[in-house]
């Protein structure tokens, strides 16, 4: 098993996100956002390559432009004629050129320029770590004399692991769900390594307002963990002193600028006026959270747009409000609940998600939120999680 056998074709990701040059900004950045990409590739109408637009094209104009830039054609914010590759290139050779250009991102195209691809450094090492790894099962005979040493430091790795996963659910999580008379809840928390990206947590600004946030790095483990650490710190500094759920989302978004590498946050803020039962929101990226109305058995999504945290400066969230009633169920979720998928590779997805809480939703939180995970499960059957998973269900006092 040699590395130069594994080549770009092997490693790029082969249906790229491809965009005309007259499309606004506003459409590419919201279909980055959905999808969760750092560039999308900008064609003509043969499909060959006229240039690429990335978070760094973003990054460079974003601060210093005119009101109505989001309709500007992204043709006006892309870098022309980038640099590409060919998709029989060997791994190392395309890890070399992107290195000295100083890109992130490569359109593989073919002679014509037409594009076959894109690589990034993420999928590259996500790549590479995995051929590796096949190259160590295959030498697994030959490294048989360092297993002892090898097993002592990965148990001590876990160890370390256990014990920064206990130290981060103390930090990041509050040590049980608020007593509030307003609201009974139901929570679950699990990360899929010892450590995690998502949490959750609560302010009271004042004794006439409570405010819930739900958030969620990208990622998960060590890098993740570290991300939401610092969005959480942010969160409990500007949380108490403000009602203002677009406000919060903005600050936070302010403090991680330049802090998270090319890792983002998702997150969910809203705050319940404990005398009108008013409930004030904005979004950055996150799944809408869902609300079952009690007088009537529908359930209806708490939607508000905004861009995730960290990747653009002065970002401003827009909030929205919803009048809530004695009954009513609210239930917060990160991605991997309904991003898990079954052995014939299906997703669970929102609709699942919203049928079970139709079906279920009028027992107590804590019993709910048992519920909703035991359709998810029984819906994935064998299939393990790939993201950690985080529900919290809150109940309305009649």
């Amino acid at each position: 098993m040699r590395q130069e056998s594994l080549t770009v074709r092997q490693v790029m990701q082969s249906e790229p996100v491809m965009v005309p040059g007259w499309c606004p900004l506003r459409d590419v950045m919201g279909l980055m956002n959905r999808r969760r990409i750092g560039a999308v590739i900008v064609v003509n109408d043969r499909t060959e390559l006229t240039g690429i637009f990335t978070e760094r094209d973003l990054l460079r104009r974003v601060a210093d432009v005119e009101p109505g830039w989001r309709e500007t054609p992204v043709s006006e914010w892309m870098t022309p004629d980038p640099h590409s590759i060919a998709p029989d290139v060997n791994w190392e050779d395309a890890m070399a050129l992107m290195s000295r250009h100083r890109v992130r991102h490569l359109p593989v195209v073919d002679s014509d320029r037409r594009v076959l691809g894109i690589m990034s450094t993420r999928m590259l090492m996500s790549q590479r770590a995995e051929f590796l790894d096949r190259l160590v099962e295959h030498r697994t005979r030959e490294l048989k004399r360092a297993l002892d040493e090898v097993m002592s430091r990965d148990e001590e790795l876990r160890y370390n692991l256990r014990a920064a996963g206990r130290f981060q659910t103390r930090l990041l999580l509050p040590h049980a769900p608020p007593a509030w008379p307003e609201l009974q809840w139901g929570v679950h928390y699990a990360p899929l390594d010892h450590l995690g990206g998502d949490y959750y947590d609560i302010a009271q600004p004042d004794p006439d307002h409570l405010g819930f946030l739900i958030a969620d790095a990208s990622g998960h483990s060590i890098a993740a963990a570290m991300v939401a650490i610092m969005s959480r710190t942010a969160f409990s500094d500007v949380s108490g002193s403000t009602t203002s759920p677009g406000a919060v989302l903005s600050e936070m978004n302010a403090r991680l600028q330049g802090l998270a590498d090319e890792r983002f946050v998702t997150a969910f803020y809203g705050v319940l006026n404990r005398r009108t039962r008013v409930l004030t929101y904005a979004n950055a990226g996150h799944p809408y959270p869902l609300r079952l109305v009690a007088r009537s058995g529908l359930v209806q999504p708490l939607s508000a747009q905004g861009f995730m945290l960290g990747i653009v400066p002065d970002e401003q969230y827009r909030e929205n409000s919803v009048q809530l009633e004695p009954g009513d169920r609210l239930c917060f979720y990160t991605d991997g609940l309904v991003e898990a998928r079954n052995e014939m590779g299906e997703g669970y997805g929102t609709e699942r998600l919203e049928e079970s809480l139709r079906a279920h939703g009028f027992i107590a939180a804590d019993a709910l939120t048992e519920r909703l995970l035991a359709d998810q499960c029984a819906f994935r059957g064998e299939t393990k999680l790939t993201d950690d998973v985080t529900l919290v269900v809150g109940e309305l006092s009649v």
